[in-house]
């Protein structure tokens, strides 16, 4: 399972979906989904994006967890 840590970075920051969407570049609904961990897919592009805005890596952005 992969997990997202959106969430905390944006907490971290005290940004809104509407503030990382505009900031970086991403639709709306991307960083909704994103946040919410309900994503099934996400391009190179986007992750490179966030890693940017956050200035962060991409295991500080995704996470795998083996199920077990």
């Amino acid at each position: 399972m992969i997990k997202c840590h959106l969430s905390r970075l944006m907490g971290e920051r005290k940004m809104k979906i509407v503030d990382v969407a505009r900031e970086a570049g991403l639709h709306r609904n991307t960083v909704t989904l994103l946040y919410n961990e309900t994503a099934t897919r996400i391009d190179l592009d986007s992750i490179d994006r966030l890693c940017k805005l956050f200035n962060c890596q991409v295991s500080d952005l995704f996470e795998y967890r083996a199920t077990q």
